[in-house]
């Protein structure tokens, strides 16, 4: 994968420096300018291209959601932050990933995962096209169109404004983000169990309390808001 370019915004020195070195421990990630204000940054922004937003929330000034919403054109942004309390707000922003401070390098590493995942498909996922069979959906991947059978799709793992369709054998991915596609009738026997899963409810094998267990034996988290969908599993 091509390098992808980032900037860091941060009004504490002692956090800009520790997101850098992070930073320059991916060989994939360009570091291209760390930044203590929003406003230099969007400066910045206007003349140089961007794939990556590292950024604080509480800072003086212009505040890291207000820099988002005026670079929105920016693919990924990922907030790192000492207010968990702004999570819902910075996920209406097109936010790939929230990390709470204090930042530890095992956390930052699973976002770069994140970042590597949804960089990879972010040009080859394409809608989808249900057929009149009622069970099956073909997803165009490059020139051709793959059939999928809904009933063997496990669960659906969000990924911004995409979507990942996972069955036993493979991942397929759409143009279409989670919210979407559990509207639609093709979609209606899962049932969201996390900000970021959907599973189907009769290939769920076990329920816990933290996860769902799939009959392959793959486990999805179960977020604390969406606990009270798990009845429809029982």
């Amino acid at each position: 994968m091509q390098e992808l370019r980032c900037v860091i915004t941060d009004d504490e020195e002692v956090d800009r420096l520790m997101v850098t070195s992070f930073v320059k421990r991916f060989p994939i990630l360009d570091l291209k300018g760390v930044f203590e204000k929003a406003g230099d940054t969007l400066a910045y922004l206007e003349t140089h291209p961007v794939d990556v937003l590292f950024l604080d929330i509480d800072m003086p000034g212009e505040n890291g959601l207000e820099l988002r919403k005026k670079a929105q054109q920016i693919p990924v942004c990922i907030f790192i932050t000492a207010h968990p309390e702004y999570a819902v707000d910075s996920f209406q922003l097109d936010t790939l990933d929230f990390i709470v401070k204090p930042l530890k390098f095992e956390r930052f590493a699973s976002a770069i995962e994140r970042i590597e995942k949804y960089m990879g498909i972010y040009k080859k996922a394409s809608l989808y096209e249900a057929s009149l069979g009622g069970d099956v959906i073909y997803i165009k991947e490059g020139h051709d169109q793959v059939k999928v059978q809904l009933h063997e799709i496990l669960y659906l793992e969000a990924l911004k404004d995409y979507t990942l369709l996972i069955t036993p054998k493979k991942r397929h991915c759409v143009a279409s983000n989670l919210g979407t596609l559990l509207n639609t009738e093709h979609f209606a026997s899962f049932v969201r169990v996390h900000r970021s899963f959907a599973v189907q409810k009769q290939r769920v094998s076990k329920v816990s309390a933290h996860e769902v267990e799939m009959d392959n034996a793959a486990s999805v988290p179960i977020g604390r808001s969406f606990k009270e969908n798990l009845t429809f599993l029982l």
